[in-house]
């Protein structure tokens, strides 16, 4: 499976609901069993599948020191933020889901991106870590 920018996150975007750099953005991790829909899935209540483990809470965490910048040599609009790691895990996951956490019901959080680790990722009673792309999470050209 591939990347997938949800089409919701993409009308978000536009109409100003979601603010990247300003807003709280968690990253979840999920099983190879969730098979992410671009066209429906909108909120975080339409995620199944998400890991659980030792030391992975539901919902994911937080991204940190998030930034939003213009890559003029590229012609792009970059999204970016610290890596992701959860120490003393015991996880197995194939993907990460990126949304917006209002701090309320899954169903008011809005979806942005999948991320396919492209096979499972695992960690035995260690740390799991996502390691950010060195291009920016997103890149919008």
């Amino acid at each position: 499976m591939a990347d997938v920018i949800y089409n919701a996150f993409k009308k978000y975007i536009m109409n100003g609901s979601i603010d990247l750099d300003t807003d709280t953005i968690n990253v979840m991790l999920v099983t190879s069993t969730y098979t992410p829909d671009q066209d429906t899935h909108e909120y975080r209540d339409d995620i199944t599948n998400e890991v659980s483990g030792t030391g992975h809470s539901a919902g994911g965490s937080a991204l940190a020191s998030k930034a939003v910048t213009a890559d003029n040599t590229d012609n792009e609009g970059v999204f970016d933020a610290n890596d992701v790691s959860w120490s003393t895990s015991t996880i197995t996951a194939r993907g990460a889901v990126l949304y917006k956490a209002r701090g309320g019901a899954s169903s008011a959080d809005e979806l942005i991106c999948y991320i396919d680790f492209g096979s499972d990722k695992i960690s035995t009673a260690g740390t799991f870590t996502i390691a950010c792309n060195a291009e920016g999470i997103l890149n919008l050209a």
